[in-house]
């Protein structure tokens, strides 16, 4: 057998890299709004249209942290609610997000039409026709609102349902759509930037309808409805969700700051050359988004289900794989400047050309640092560690930026900006590291000083042992561990023999009908603990859905002992549970 943590690690980092594609996929929806604007903007409205672009992104950024929040939010409850098995808890949570989430909408709805109708842009701008420019753009984004923001909701709830190639459709066909919808309105019919906006916004109402139709079929497992929710749980979305999101919201201020900055001291094309390098990068930006989603999917189950030695492989895996990835996608970005900016500014004599180059050059540097940033803020916000949320969101979100931002613009322009980018990761990543060291009163040795695990998190080892198995000839060794394991516990004879009988069974079920079904390799990953004089044996595999409840009710009267194993668990068994996440079986025995 190969040793737990090893063969735990392998099925985290693919599972890890399995979920990846689809995140990024979805992460890099909001993003195409922001680049395909600012090519149609740049190249077929002008220069005032690409100042619109980045005046409206404060807004953008507002809509993602409640975006944020809610998704984090919920997605953090169902992961711990369907790792303690509760149903019934994760429907309440399903129901209550959307419920938020239109509220919102209509709210921010509102809002927009009241900037648009009395040119309260004349707040932020000066310029007549930069403000005109804003109001039409900020028009079409309205009728988009709503859309985006459910649409986050259900992708969330899909990829928990092992659905995410509904998903994969859906962010496919909005990219094509908005694509072609920039197209007819910008280039053919001439809106500007009215166009820009209604585009995205009409491709976002595709987006979400292909994803509702799912829930509306009545084929999900969650559905919509008011019955049996609670204000308990919305407060709950909003309180678990709420640190990791002001980092988002902070950036809604350092926006500002950093836009009247640019202003200042270098002007409206300043604005322009950073919402070249700034929009482009935003696309990018889908990678580490769609890298943290995956982790905090994983986290929220793990630490439902009290598991460290998955938690930690989380950020394992973080650390090996995300990161060095991260750092070559940033190295060929840097490389690759020139050419990205020629994208948006096809001749280089002008200023605001080599600007924004610099962009591409500067910018990518924070990415790798950003990505143990988030995912460490995420840690915190599952596990309760909320003043170091609060202190990392302010730093990331402006402190750091604003603060290095007004030393440097004075004295190098807009290269200023870029290198306060880069600073404040070195900054917020160093604080990683000071917070383990001042919590464990030493310094980090292992992954579990610097997550700053509590000792009593989950069963303590002495009450609890992990295996893996990877094939058939390693189920008998397993049976026989898990028998002496229960006897060195103290559990009577009869359990003993029936936790290792029912190991046995399901374990090698598994083994003999999941890993064929396709090439890829897989394994089971196996615990059994002794709680409250209790055997809970839990058998976790990444095969295809199994369901043994649906197994132990099939009668074959060509073959009336298949299933009889299974059947024989189910009669033995004190109880029983079954799910499916995150496209893992999870199967818990109670003894």
């Amino acid at each position: 057998m190969m040793s737990k943590r090893n063969q735990n690690l392998q099925l985290i980092t693919r599972l890890m890299y399995r979920l990846l594609p689809i995140q990024v996929l979805l992460a890099a929806v909001g993003a195409v709004n922001g680049i395909v604007s600012g090519l149609f903007a740049s190249n077929y409205v002008g220069a005032d249209a690409m100042s619109a672009v980045q005046l409206y992104m404060p807004v953008t950024q507002f809509l993602n942290a409640v975006n944020l929040m809610m998704v984090g939010g919920s997605q953090i409850l169902c992961g711990q609610y369907m790792g303690r098995n509760e149903p019934e808890r994760t429907q309440n949570v399903f129901s209550l997000d959307l419920l938020i989430s239109l509220a919102v909408s209509l709210a921010v709805i509102v809002l927009l039409g009241a900037v648009s109708i009395f040119d309260l842009g004349r707040l932020f701008v000066a310029d007549a026709n930069v403000r005109l420019l804003f109001a039409h753009y900020i028009a079409g984004q309205a009728i988009g609102i709503i859309p985006l923001m459910l649409g986050q909701q259900l992708a969330a709830f899909l990829s928990l349902e092992n659905r995410m190639r509904r998903t994969t459709i859906a962010s496919v066909v909005f990219i094509a759509v908005n694509i072609l919808f920039n197209y007819v309105f910008v280039v053919v019919l001439g809106y500007g930037s009215f166009g820009l906006a209604l585009a995205s916004s009409l491709g976002l109402w595709v987006f979400f309808l292909i994803q509702a139709q799912f829930f509306i079929s009545g084929k999900s497992m969650l559905r919509f409805k008011m019955r049996g929710c609670r204000a308990k749980d919305a407060g709950d979305i909003i309180k678990v969700g709420l640190p990791g999101s002001l980092s988002q919201g902070y950036q809604t201020v350092r926006r500002l700051i950093v836009n009247a900055l640019v202003l200042s001291f270098i002007g409206s094309i300043g604005l322009s050359a950073f919402g070249v390098s700034d929009s482009f990068l935003g696309v990018i930006w889908a990678l580490p988004s769609g890298m943290l989603a995956v982790s905090r999917m994983i986290m929220s189950v793990s630490i439902g289900e009290e598991d460290r030695q998955t938690l930690t492989n989380v950020m394992r895996t973080m650390f090996r794989r995300y990161v060095p990835l991260m750092a070559l996608v940033s190295l060929i970005l840097i490389i690759c400047a020139k050419p990205l900016t020629r994208l948006y500014y096809p001749e280089s004599a002008g200023p605001v050309f080599e600007m924004a180059a610099w962009g591409f050059r500067l910018l990518p540097l924070c990415m790798p640092f950003s990505v143990i940033v988030m995912h460490f803020v995420c840690y915190g916000q599952e596990s309760g560690k909320h003043m170091f949320v609060h202190v990392q969101s302010i730093l990331d979100g402006v402190v750091c930026v604003a603060a290095f931002s007004a030393l440097l613009v004075p004295l190098i322009g807009l290269n200023g900006v870029y290198t306060a980018n880069v600073l404040n990761g070195v900054v917020t990543t160093l604080v990683i590291i000071i917070y383990s060291w001042f919590s464990k009163k030493r310094f980090p040795r292992t992954m579990d000083d610097l997550m700053v695990i509590p000792d009593d998190f989950g069963v303590p080892e002495n009450q609890r042992m992990d295996l893996s198995l990877g094939s058939i000839e390693e189920v008998v060794k397993v049976s026989q561990a898990v028998q002496s394991f229960c006897t060195g516990q103290g559990i009577d004879e009869r359990r003993s023999m029936l936790s290792a009988l029912f190991m046995e069974e399901m374990a090698g079920n598994v083994i003999l009908h999941g890993f064929v079904t396709d090439q890829r390799k897989h394994s089971v990953d196996i615990r059994v603990t002794h709680k409250n004089d209790e055997v809970i044996l839990r058998i976790k595999d990444d095969c295809i859905p199994f369901n043994p409840e649906e197994r132990k009710q099939m009668s074959d009267p060509d073959d009336p002992v298949r299933y009889a194993g299974i059947r024989m668990v189910y009669s033995m068994a004190r109880q029983i549970d079954y799910q499916s996440i995150l496209g893992l079986n999870v199967l818990t025995i109670h003894i």
